[in-house]
């Protein structure tokens, strides 16, 4: 892996480089690499054997600047336009993972020239009636001395697996990586700390606006960003397609890794399709 530093106006951007291929523009979650930890996990390292992975850092996160900028997410979404001018991207194969999905379809929406493919990984940004999107603040500040228990339900299906608690362990983490997930819930808090809480009211009625081929992919009992919302994406983007991962919860990405590269590579090289697969949906037997 590579780290460069990338400028953007005024604004740094640490980038992660790694593999060889077609480039893919990956834009991570609250709780993922720059975030969670500062290296890739399985899935950026199975994605990278595949693609030239470029991962930069949100604005704030890692070594990145510029997030006294950030007060709403179209500033985010500009933000990553103006670094596709930075690397010289015309239209770019866009991976999200919560937070960074709701930024590619924020991008996408004002922008379609510049996205040629989209996946959108259990992303936030749309909040459908009865799938309240939970309460990621409230959650993430550990009771009794250091217990994230109720972090771990709300990101993972099973709260006692040892990813999840590898990710989410009760008491303290390294000083860095304290340092990183501070960080990473300050960014969050300037978008999605106020209603409308890690949503965007008028992003669905501007989802038709997206021409590129969209895959979507999320996990059955996410209870951060429930299943219902990933529906909500597939039906209104004109070019979808929706995928179920049964047995994993928000953290998809974490808890199945070879799965998500899976079901999105393919897709990343060739642009078509699969069929539309909801877990959820499905008959018994």
């Amino acid at each position: 892996m590579q780290t460069t530093k990338v400028q953007v106006g005024e604004k740094t951007v640490e980038l992660y480089q790694a593999g060889s291929g077609a480039p893919v523009l990956y834009l991570h979650g609250i709780y993922d690499v720059h975030t969670a930890q500062a290296d890739f996990f399985p899935f950026h390292e199975q994605l990278a054997e595949r693609f030239t992975l470029l991962a930069p850092a949100h604005p704030g996160c890692g070594d990145s600047t510029g997030i006294a900028e950030v007060t709403e997410i179209e500033d985010l979404a500009f933000h990553y336009l103006d670094l596709l001018d930075a690397l010289d991207i015309g239209a770019a194969t866009i991976v999200g993972y919560c937070l960074g999905g709701w930024i590619a379809a924020e991008m996408a929406v004002r922008n379609p020239e510049r996205v040629g493919r989209l996946v959108l990984i259990d992303a936030a940004g749309l909040q459908e009636p009865g799938a309240l999107v939970g309460d990621l603040f409230m959650m993430s500040q550990p009771r009794d001395g250091g217990v994230l228990l109720e972090l771990r339900e709300l990101l993972f299906a099973d709260p006692d697996s040892a990813i999840a608690q590898q990710v989410m362990p009760d008491g303290r983490v390294n000083v860095p990586d304290e340092v990183r997930r501070y960080k990473s819930l300050t960014l969050a808090g300037r978008v999605g700390w106020e209603p409308p809480y890690l949503h965007n009211r008028k992003l669905r009625g501007r989802l038709h606006r997206v021409g590129c081929p969209t895959l979507v992919l999320w996990g059955e009992q996410d209870r951060l960003v429930p299943l219902a919302n990933g529906r909500a994406y597939a039906a209104s983007l004109p070019r979808a397609a929706l995928q179920v991962l049964a047995g994993a919860g928000h953290s998809t990405i974490l808890e199945q890794p070879a799965e998500c590269v899976r079901r999105i590579a393919p897709f990343l090289e060739s642009g078509v399709l699969p069929a539309s697969e909801d877990a959820a949906l499905a008959p018994a037997g």
